[in-house]
């Protein structure tokens, strides 16, 4: 049978205390909404339906990348009326999965389990907490059989002691869902149509409600404030982090790293403290990265050596390189085998070649590096003119001497060895040195600057 996925999405989250609604605070740099929709989609649904209501157009907007169908909830009428809008829109002879927007961390495994076998039945996932307040409470008969539910502030005190409690997830054919829904009513405290009134109509229609379990309470746990966000998110990057272990990662405190996308990392990889790992990332076997970095959308190679405190995007980085301290790869860079970038290096949409060096204190941007270039401290492409980028292009075994300025476009040859505190505004030839200075002078008796009394 085909499956269908309705995510409510709708609630405004007033504890949040924010303009932005609820669904789109972020999780790993992911909107709540997002991680949800992933889960749907790894399930294989045929169809994803997104129920919106509270800034909708900010929803939709920050979502459009999502592929659903997008039911607005006018009125918040309560979860059941939100089951009822996605409804309308719904192959109603599927199977039909309800989950929430604000609960980010539900497991595909958890998800199968409940979907298992549930012909003619409703399924429904719940779970005991020792702190059972504010949820509502699943009531069973002298059989153990599900028989309804009773929302916290409609229970009794003897209802309230109950420890097995209502998620919210569940599953069921379409037409069955469909039929209870349009019997319920909203003659509650709340005054809200319940979603959870239709256990207790299907059971007095002898439907089996079977229930299963996450396997961890914080599958299930909704975000309603930023104390629960901080905590999802802790959990989640925790996950994380014992998995790369289990797959032969070395982290020097698995609790101070954090991975907002996805990585792929080899076994014989050392990562140290506070180092953030965003987009897409990979990173090849042996190689070590240092504390605080922050490496986004970037490619590292076998036995590359990251020194702390550098930053790198949309970068490639070949094998057995070494980097840093603080240096910076900015989007289109390629630092070649064996090259080596130093401290407070900043390459910008530039390839450096195999075994080349930029060492110190300098800015190399818009330029193609041949191999084994050495490039002394303080040299800078002046790639910019104002208006335009331009190229630097430097060949096979040049040697840049200190505090040069290569000025763009240019072309430097090969074997070319250019001389300390040079200013380079033409193509070079190959094999030969090139010297742009001021004749040094000396003036004999010269007073410097004093004070004024």
């Amino acid at each position: 049978m085909s499956l269908s996925v309705v995510i409510l999405a709708a609630g405004k989250g007033t504890r949040m205390k924010s303009s932005l609604p609820k669904v789109l605070h972020k999780l790993a740099s992911k909107p709540l909404l997002g991680h949800v929709y992933d889960t749907a989609k790894s399930l294989g649904a045929e169809e994803v339906v997104i129920v919106y209501g509270h800034g909708g157009e900010q929803v939709l907007k920050t979502c459009e990348h999502i592929d659903a169908k997008w039911v607005e909830q006018k009125e918040q009428l309560g979860t059941g009326h939100a089951v009822q809008q996605a409804l309308n829109v719904v192959n109603l002879k599927n199977d039909v999965l309800v989950l929430y927007g604000d609960v980010p961390l539900t497991k595909e495994q958890s998800l199968r389990q409940l979907l298992e076998d549930f012909e003619n039945k409703i399924a429904l996932m719940t779970v005991k907490l020792e702190n059972p307040t504010g949820y509502g409470r699943i009531i069973r008969n002298n059989h153990d059989k599900v028989v309804g539910i009773v929302e916290q502030k409609d229970a009794n005190d003897e209802q309230k002691h109950i420890d097995e409690v209502n998620t919210g997830i569940l599953a069921a054919k379409g037409n069955m869902l469909k039929k209870y829904l349009d019997q319920i009513d909203n003659n509650n405290a709340q005054g809200e149509y319940y979603l959870t009134d239709v256990f207790a109509l299907a059971a007095n229609d002898d439907v089996e409600i079977i229930t299963s379990h996450p396997a961890a309470c914080y599958e299930v746990e909704g975000v309603n404030n930023r104390l629960q966000l901080a905590t999802l998110e802790r959990i989640h990057q925790r996950n994380i982090a014992d998995e790369l272990m289990t797959n032969g990662v070395t982290l020097a405190d698995p609790d101070r790293l954090d991975v907002r996308g996805n990585v792929n990392i080899s076994n014989d990889v050392y990562i140290d403290v506070n180092v953030i790992l965003e987009g897409n990332v990979t990173i090849g076997s042996g190689s070590s990265i240092g504390a605080n970095c922050v490496i986004s959308d970037s490619i590292i190679g076998d036995n590359v050596f990251v020194k702390p405190n550098c930053v790198f995007e949309n970068a490639i980085v070949d094998n057995d390189v070494d980097i840093g301290p603080f240096a910076r790869l900015r989007p289109d860079t390629h630092l070649h085998k064996g090259a080596r970038v130093g401290n407070f290096v900043e390459i910008k949409k530039a390839s450096i070649g195999e075994g080349s060096k930029v060492n110190h204190l300098s800015y190399i941007g818009d330029t193609e590096m041949g191999k084994n270039v050495n490039i002394g401290a303080g040299t800078i492409t002046c790639n910019y003119d104002g208006a335009n980028k331009h190229k630097t292009i430097i060949k096979d075994n040049v040697f840049v001497g200190s505090d040069t300025q290569l000025v763009a476009p240019v072309t430097i040859g090969e074997n070319v060895t250019i001389g300390a505190g040079a200013t380079i505004t033409k193509d070079t030839e190959d094999d030969v040195l090139v010297i742009s200075r001021s004749p040094q002078k000396s003036i004999k008796g010269w007073d410097r600057p004093k004070k004024n009394k």
